[in-house]
């Protein structure tokens, strides 16, 4: 899948980058018999080669060693994996079906035509049984089971979200094996007969009026490579798609609608030993979905050193601690949009974020709220991330941690990132059909996060295999 690569590929469908849009999309054509070529911008990386949520990975397998930002008030660090599997091989596996009444959003929100629930969840129950969507069978980690603790002394509802992993007999939350799309989709695709070349960025696309026929690649050493299609779903995710699909010539409702989940986070120290840098905790808090909900975030000694820089002076005493602190997050359903912007000669789009004055006061309200469910929990100190901020030890250090918060002066990130490209048949709003095609090209499709109308309020990558799937075997269909 790397090594020496030809100057020149002809193939039925191309299908540009193996997340959870491109693997499922690959997957689905090679085995109705078409000749699929994937390209994937970053390496192949076998699981285990490298320790989760470390700085190793990070290099390996983020775009950008994962410092990417989205430019606002405040600005918004986010991550893209770049690496065959995409996202799948680098998150943390939580795995949820979006609502009924999101579904219902979409298709009235953006005329989408033929999606129906009962084909979504039919697919969703697919993809469940092919990523052995579970729970964990056995013990929880001390993170997750302090964040349960605190929800549960609250009254607020919360549950465990299932993960995509396998388990042994007898396993708990440490013995889990991800399955993500190296593992299922990809080698689907390949025993297919799918080609995968990695290490391999798509430059642009070429067109001939409504119908396009060559990508233009660059290889590691910066060798050209063409690749001559029939058709082509670009699946790179809901920045670098509409980047690509914008070099290419094609503009029209393409990277104005960015839609994420904003998230601010705090540390919360324990009595005891409850790190484990390796996992994510596995329980959520949705009483107030789905406007806001808490989590549990990767914790390695180097991010929880990174959620007390925002007050190195008052929290630097409490790094040499870190065995007992465990990193934690509130995210929004934001009313606010960003844009993808490509910009002539720079290799990087323009990422630009508006928060709304409610999305800042809802960042607000759900920190407090947060540092209210570790204190419930049994932290003798709460960290939260912004500048400035106060070390909480008691219900009334809540007021302060109130009075002074902004959203300018916290660290706001997101791991999800969608609608760039929105689908639907309303052409004021969509920038793709129903199905995934781009208006006004006859054979350039988009297939991964960027086509989900808004950002779902739940991990959206559930949402981009069904659709994703979903939008193949149409292709399939029409192409008989």
């Amino acid at each position: 899948m790397t090594g020496t690569t030809p100057s020149h590929h002809d193939c039925d469908v191309l299908v540009i980058g193996s997340g959870a849009g491109g693997a499922t999309t690959a997957a689905v054509l090679a085995e109705a018999g078409i000749d699929v070529l994937v390209v994937e911008e970053g390496p192949w990386v076998e699981q285990g080669a490298v320790v989760p949520f470390s700085l190793e990975q990070m290099d390996r397998q983020y775009r950008s060693g994962g410092v990417t930002v989205a430019l606002g008030r405040p600005s918004i660090a986010y991550t893209e994996g770049c690496c065959a599997g995409g996202g799948t091989e680098v998150n943390s596996g939580l795995y949820r079906r979006p609502a009924e009444e999101t579904l219902e959003r979409w298709r009235r929100s953006h005329a989408i035509a033929d999606f129906t629930s009962d084909e979504f969840y039919a697919i969703c129950d697919e993809v469940e049984s092919d990523l052995s969507v579970s729970t964990v069978p056995g013990a929880h980690t001390p993170a997750s089971e302090r964040l349960r603790a605190g929800a549960a002394a609250l009254g607020w509802e919360h549950d465990e979200i299932p993960r995509w992993m396998t388990y042994p007999d007898g396993g708990d939350a440490d013995s889990g094996e991800r399955r993500s799309m190296t593992r299922t989709y990809l080698p689907r695709a390949i025993e297919a007969g799918a080609r995968v070349i990695c290490e391999h960025r798509v430059e642009r696309l070429f067109s001939d009026g409504p119908r396009s026929f060559r990508a233009e690649l660059t290889g590691p050493d910066g060798s050209p490579t063409t690749v001559d299609y029939d058709a082509v779903f670009v699946c790179g995710g809901a920045i670098q798609t509409p980047a690509l699909l914008q070099r290419s010539g094609y503009r029209r409702r393409i990277g104005a609608s960015l839609a994420i989940h904003p998230t601010v986070k705090l540390a919360a120290r324990f009595d005891e030993p409850v790190n484990v840098s390796v996992d994510v905790p596995v329980h959520q808090v949705k009483e107030f979905a789905p406007e806001l909900s808490f989590g549990g975030s990767a914790s390695q000694p180097g991010l929880v050193a990174l959620a007390l820089t925002d007050n190195w002076t008052e929290m630097r005493r409490a790094v040499t601690a870190w065995p007992e602190i465990a990193v934690y997050y509130a995210a929004i359903t934001s009313e606010g949009r960003g844009r993808v912007t490509a910009l002539p000669g720079l290799r990087d789009p323009l990422v630009t974020y508006r928060l709304t004055r409610r999305d800042r006061h809802v960042l607000g309200q759900g920190l407090a709220r947060l540092a209210l469910v570790m204190l419930e929990a049994g932290a003798r100190e709460v960290y939260p991330s912004f500048r400035d901020a106060p070390i909480v030890r008691s219900r009334s250090d809540l007021a302060t941690l109130g009075d002074r918060f902004t959203a300018t002066a916290a660290s706001v990130m997101t791991v999800h990132l969608c609608s760039t490209v929105p689908m639907g048949d309303d052409t004021s709003v969509a920038a793709t059909d129903s199905h995934g095609r781009v208006h006004d090209s006859d054979n350039v499709y988009v297939n991964d996060a960027s086509l989900l109308p808004d950002a779902p309020g739940v991990n959206p990558q559930a949402s981009v295999m069904a659709v994703a799937i979903r939008n193949a075997r149409r292709f399939i269909e029409d192409r008989r």
